[in-house]
């Protein structure tokens, strides 16, 4: 299984200062993506509004961002990429956006809440 991560809504999910520093707030995210990935041997695609500054690599997920950094952005990236896959059925999606959760469905892929997949981060 493929699964998209809307990143932001991912971090959201917790009032732990995120705020203060995005930036470290997404690296703690990729880690704990990766950690969570290479263990549970799935695939995984994190996507976020814009392209972290500095860039945020990894070797076990794919860490990527909408082209243009406008609200809503990561949410039209990830539809876009369920239209574009051939399986959509074979992905599920991370987030607990109500109107992009709608629109995943409707491209017959399935949904996970941000905050019961981040307890599932947590309890790698």
């Amino acid at each position: 299984m493929l699964w998209l991560v809307d990143g932001m809504n991912v971090i959201g999910t917790r009032p732990d200062g995120w705020w203060k520093d995005r930036h470290a707030a997404m690296e703690r995210l990729v880690d704990q993506l990766e950690t969570w990935a290479a263990g549970a041997g799935e695939k995984v695609i994190v996507v976020f509004e814009r392209p972290p500054s500095p860039p945020i690599h990894s070797s076990v997920i794919d860490v990527t961002s909408a082209p243009e950094p406008v609200p809503n952005a990561a949410d039209e990236e990830i539809v876009r990429r369920l239209r574009d896959d051939p399986h959509p059925e074979e992905i599920r999606v991370v987030t607990s956006d109500r109107d992009l959760a709608h629109r995943v469905r409707a491209l017959e892929a399935t949904v996970e809440p941000a905050k019961a997949f981040r307890r599932r981060l947590e309890d790698v």
